[in-house]
């Protein structure tokens, strides 16, 4: 692709999202259009908003690359993160909306009576959002790297620049206009590419996915690695290097890997001959066709699939930037239609990464080796269209890749800025103002110091700490008069601690066998002891039952149509 169709993708999205963010501004003045834009948003819009923020770097770009990385078992993500809206929709969506509460942490000490509750929800809110908005400031230096190689650091940069913009300037009202743009501007961005790449594809006459091996390079292919990668080499191979191997310069001299590790400084280029089997970065399965396209076929897959399902379904009703979304509707009623177009939006979406990740595996084979597999979806175009019209789609998605950064970060940073204006600052606009500064500029710290992750890896274990802390709480919160203070509290130690102690783990030395699986996938663990240590904890203090019980499970459970007079909830520190 063109540098300068890419550049210009970057451009015209980064510009209609000021625009369309500035037309906030005007109408927002109070602090509950700040939080909750005045909860006046319509199903429609706010389904659309939720579909912006809710699809991610790890929809737009992670899932396509890990499907080209892992095959069919990743296909579980997109099911997974669509399914969890219908647990959300029947379990928590209406009541959540009936509390009358801003944030995560205003529910919990609504619920419960107790700041130590709120303060331990407002640890866990801040924290899993970093854990979130993580990957989106590496995947945005990810796609100026691959557009336009510009450093890494200026795309995480210009995203939170961005979004401190339309945040500051507009708060809650100025989000939800952009993010609804932004969700039709990323749908708009896989489906019209994918046609003409799947037309590319029948024409070509390319071969099937259905052959006992594993990749290999169509024909002769130069690989230029970016970052310094250990790869491992399956067959013996012939090939012309530029730069350093194993530790020795070579200048453009024939070499022969033999099979094993091999490590390839950044800056070199290595060229393969047509047919030679695709060296895979240490720590990625060499699959044959026939395994990728079959799932449940590697070590412990089967624990790992059913972790990631348990995962996905149960952490997104954790999520603070999805649930805040359900605090702008005007009811219950009008949160319960936001989840069902929510379903219909996010199924529509999520057909096209597995395409994405399909013809990856047969036109980008060598993405496998850099390890950048997240940039599947930027440079199929160019690969399989080429020309001008290869440019021009290129410039759609990567105007769509940007959408997913800011529509994502943006809802990040609306649920953090609340949760840091209420439970740290003294509350108030101004206050929202500088909790959005700080909520930005610890995670894009924390970008430029942390090596370089999968973006769906991460955005799965975020998922693994909300099912294992916050699914507890609302779940029993909304269903079960005999949750108590203590109970509460405990669960959320609990769950936090050890799925944030796997999270860290996994990021920072992961290991490998059955230990790595269960620390890469902790939930299918993790989520069932925050569940009984809730309930035992509370079980065995019964007279810690929070005195208003009765009241907040009658306001949270009845119909806004009963006209039940329901009083006013403020938190006690606004």
């Amino acid at each position: 692709m063109s540098t300068a169709y890419g550049l210009a993708g970057v451009v015209v999205v980064v510009l209609a999202t000021v625009l369309i963010g500035t037309l906030g501004v005007r109408i927002s003045r109070t602090t509950s259009d700040f939080y909750v834009a005045s909860r006046t948003v319509t199903p429609l819009r706010n389904a659309s908003a939720i579909g912006g923020e809710y699809l991610s770097a790890a929809s737009f770009l992670g899932i396509a690359g890990l499907i080209l990385a892992h095959g069919a078992d990743m296909l579980w993500l997109p099911v997974g993160w669509t399914g969890g809206y219908l647990v959300l929709l029947v379990l928590v969506s209406a009541p959540l909306r009936r509390s009358g509460a801003y944030t995560l942490p205003d529910f919990a000490e609504a619920r419960l009576e107790s700041m130590a509750v709120r303060r331990a929800a407002s640890v866990l809110v801040v924290l899993i959002s970093w854990l979130y908005l993580l990957p989106q400031f590496q995947s945005a230096g990810l796609v100026l790297r691959t557009v336009a190689g510009a450093p890494v650091w200026t795309g995480g940069v210009l995203i939170a620049v961005v979004v401190a913009v339309n945040v500051l300037v507009g708060g809650m009202r100025s989000i939800t206009l952009v993010q609804a743009f932004q969700y039709w501007l990323k749908l708009t961005a896989l489906a019209v590419p994918i046609v003409f790449l799947l037309l590319a594809w029948r024409y070509d006459g390319a071969p099937g996915l259905s052959s006992n091996l594993p990749p290999r390079f169509p024909e002769r292919t130069t690989v230029s690695v970016g970052l310094a990668v250990t790869v491992d080499v399956t067959e013996p191979v012939r090939v012309t290097a530029d730069g350093r191997v194993d530790g020795r310069t070579v200048d453009g001299a024939a070499l022969d890997l033999a099979p094993g590790p091999h490590r390839i400084d950044q800056g070199t280029s290595v060229t393969f001959p047509g047919g030679a089997s695709v060296p895979h970065v240490q720590g990625d399965p060499v699959k044959t066709d026939r395994e990728w396209s079959i799932p449940l076929g590697g070590d412990h897959s089967l624990y790992a699939t059913y972790s990631l399902i348990l995962a996905t379904f149960l952490g997104t009703m954790g999520l603070p930037h999805v649930l805040v979304r359900f605090y702008t509707n005007p009811d219950g009623r009008a949160a319960r239609r936001t989840t069902v177009m929510v379903l219909s939006l996010l199924g529509a979406f999520y057909l096209f990464p597995a395409l994405y990740g399909a013809l990856g595996r047969l036109y980008t084979p060598e993405l496998l080796m850099t390890g950048r597999t997240d940039a599947v979806v930027l440079t199929l175009p160019g690969r399989l269209v080429g020309g001008l019209g290869g440019d021009l789609l290129g410039a759609l998605v990567t105007g769509g890749a940007v959408a997913a950064f800011l529509s994502t970060s943006s809802g990040i940073t609306v649920s953090v800025a609340g949760v840091l204006a209420q439970d740290i600052l003294r509350g108030g606009v101004r206050s929202f103002r500088a909790g959005t500064l700080l909520a930005l500029t610890v995670p894009l710290a924390l970008a430029f110091a942390a090596r370089s992750l999968s973006v769906a890896d991460v955005v799965g274990l975020a998922f693994a700490v909300a099912a294992s802390t916050f699914c507890p709480l609302l779940v029993l919160g909304v269903w079960w008069r005999r949750l108590t203070v203590p109970g509460a509290l405990a669960g959320l130690v609990t769950g936090g601690t050890l799925a944030g102690a796997a999270v860290a783990w996994t990021i920072t030395a992961p290991p490998a066998g059955l230990a790595g699986a269960l620390l890469a996938e902790p939930a299918a663990w993790t989520v069932p002891i925050a569940f009984a240590v809730m309930i035992v904890v509370s079980w065995c203090t019964p007279r810690r039952v929070p005195p208003g019980t009765a009241r907040m499970m009658v306001r949270l459970h009845t119909p806004e149509s009963l006209n039940v007079d329901r009083g006013t909830w403020r938190p006690k520190r606004v």
